[in-house]
């Protein structure tokens, strides 16, 4: 193909490790509010009134904006002919449209209030729907963002695999940076202190401690998205090199090329992929839910329990991000060899279904304690013990062992399977992000219908999760093929699946 020839035959040059480490370190401010989302909105839209099994649903905005956006950005951003170059334009875009969409989620309580919702009623449709709108645009700035960074990262790279490789791990790194810094936000109750203003009427203090985190994570984006873009340029990239079987192409027609060309190979992968995201994303949609519920045995709205379950949580997601960072910088080593990135994928996968399975075993130890110390005169239920808090820590932090190689192993094994794909970078990450954001909408669709139907807790999709982690470990180990040794592989490389 003309086209193919033209978009990766000629990788610019590799850039100093500094420049990468700027750009690898937007992923930091992008998962500070993607840890803030997945710790507090889920608490935070069921204080708006929507019910337990309903708030699933409100995330699905997420995987489909992932399932549209990343495909169509990514095509565009491998054709951009802006004087600007062809990534940057849109990570600034992202970053700018994240700060419109933290704002409308901030105050969707308020804006809700003010278009006529009532005080008294638990519901509060207007705020909702403010808040559904903000969720969505901001899910869409983040897909907008994370594409164009993992291809620029790859671009700066040039062909030098050993920077490739290198870019890889400081993102994934990087994230955990974010993630430590978005659950440790979360976790403060004072947080709102440092930001009188966002108290109000319509805002109790966890709404304003919400709305105080986010604040600081776009202020940390917008710093990093413009240190990192005033330091790295990009050439324009020349409309001519797209070939006239480009310029004759669609986008659709491109994304469905792009599937036809996949070998077998890079099919399992995306089926283990899939599988494996069906695993993790029951537990990071509920994880702090689960705290506050079955740990903590509190009641959304009413009480201190739910709260202090909550930012239990958050403290646990920041455990969680420290080993995960950990790891992602020693999974290079750990993956060594022909059969060591399917080994490590594949014992990931167990070790994640053990520790979901975990999760029966403290919530039941915490309900065991309820019973044998019931409240009295009405008051709340006394905190789990110190025992029961520690194992539930454990969990959130063993968890961070899996994610890493969930985070770098896929993206890495993709790179080798895709090189003769055919498709542009952006485009590639755009394939491979399909398979993660499927099981997304799967689990946002059944997970609250499930739970709800063994009690509204929130075990029957971790048990779902551990189910799939199994069945994944086992494919990965089996069937998915070795990539290739180290000195085998192509010298071109798709940039997005890094």
């Amino acid at each position: 193909m003309v086209e193919v020839e033209n978009m990766v035959s000629s990788p610019e040059p590799s850039s100093p490790i500094s420049k990468i480490v700027m750009v690898a370190s937007i992923a930091a401010g992008i998962q500070f509010g993607w840890a803030l989302q997945l710790s507090l909105l889920t608490p935070y839209v069921q204080q708006l009134g929507v019910p337990h099994k309903w708030a699933a649903v409100v995330w699905l905005c997420g995987p489909i904006s992932g399932l549209l956006v990343q495909p169509i950005v990514g095509y565009y951003s491998d054709r951009n002919t802006s004087r600007f170059g062809r990534r940057r334009p849109f990570i600034a875009a992202g970053a700018g449209l994240v700060a419109v969409a933290v704002f409308m989620i901030g105050y969707a309580a308020d804006i809700g209030v003010k278009a006529g919702d009532s005080w008294e009623k638990s519901t509060k449709p207007r705020a909702v729907a403010v808040f559904v709108v903000g969720f969505w645009i901001l899910d869409v700035a983040n897909n907008m963002l994370q594409g164009p960074c993992r291809a620029l990262l790859a671009d700066i790279s040039g062909s030098d695999m050993k920077k490739m490789r290198t870019a890889n791990a400081l993102f994934s790194f990087f994230m955990a940076v974010g993630n430590v810094l978005g659950y440790a936000a979360g976790s403060l109750k004072g947080l709102h202190k440092i930001f009188p203003f966002t108290t109000t009427k319509a805002c109790d203090i966890y709404c304003a401690n919400l709305k105080s985190c986010f604040f600081i994570s776009i202020c940390l984006l917008l710093i990093l998205t413009v240190l990192a873009l005033t330091a790295v340029k990009e050439k324009p990239y020349d409309k001519n090199a797209l070939g006239t079987e480009a310029a004759g192409g669609t986008m659709f027609g491109e994304i469905f090329r792009s599937f036809q060309q996949l070998k077998k190979p890079m099919w399992i992968l995306l089926l283990v992929t899939c599988l494996n995201w069906v695993a993790w994303f029951g537990f990071l949609l509920f994880d702090t839910d689960w705290m506050g519920k079955e740990v903590y045995g509190g009641v959304v709205g009413k009480g201190r329990l739910y709260e202090m379950g909550v930012r239990a949580g958050s403290l646990g997601l920041m455990l969680n991000a420290f080993v995960l960072g950990a790891m992602s910088l020693a999974i290079v080593y750990f993956s060594r060899g022909v059969n060591g990135p399917k080994r490590i994928w594949g014992v990931a996968n167990f070790f994640l279904a053990i520790c979901l399975l975990m999760t029966i075993v403290v919530t039941k130890m915490a309900e065991n304690y309820r019973h044998a110390n019931p409240a009295v005169g009405g008051a709340e239920p006394s905190p789990p013990p110190a025992g029961v808090k520690a194992g539930a820590l454990l969990i959130f932090a063993a968890l961070g062992i899996p994610q890493a190689v969930t985070f770098s192993i896929p993206f890495a094994m993709a790179s080798i399977f895709c090189s003769n794909s055919g498709a542009g970078q952006g485009l590639s990450l755009g394939v491979l992000n399909i398979a993660i954001v499927v099981p997304q909408m799967f689990v946002s669709v059944i997970s609250g219908p499930l739970d709800a139907s063994f009690g509204g807790g929130n075990l029957p999709a971790f048990v779902l999760g551990a189910v799939a982690a199994v069945i994944s470990g086992i494919l990965a180990l089996i069937v998915l093929p070795s990539p290739p040794p180290d000195h085998a592989t192509p010298t071109v490389v798709p940039a997005g699946f890094h």
